[in-house]
């Protein structure tokens, strides 16, 4: 491949990342525990967007289970948003071999 090429491949990936980049900003995610007592929304950068927690699921003499609620809801967004974004990249770079957790989905 002569360098010009090359330049042109390394600007279109450099364009591709911009595009995912931008595409992850609207990727949303909600994991869920305790039949959906506690909720937690995650957006595409897997930062936490919002917690809902049913009153059901307080209880003042069993924080423990609310603290476990949490974190499994945690772990199943987490895990959802990972699949989102790696729906969202492959779709957008058309095949091209990016490095794992490029796009934070490590």
């Amino acid at each position: 491949m002569n360098p010009m090429d090359m330049l042109k491949n390394f600007q279109d990936i450099q364009a591709k990342m911009s595009e995912t980049q931008e595409k992850l900003r609207g990727v949303t995610a909600v994991g869920t525990a305790g039949g959906d007592m506690v909720r937690v929304e995650f957006n595409g950068h897997m930062e936490v967007r919002s917690v809902k927690i049913s009153p059901e699921a307080v209880d003042p003499d069993d924080i423990e289970m609310l603290e476990d609620l949490l974190l499994a809801a945690c772990t199943d967004g987490i895990r959802k948003v990972k699949e989102r974004i790696q729906e969202e990249v492959s779709g957008l770079t058309g095949g091209l071999d990016l490095p794992p957790g490029m796009f934070g989905s490590a």
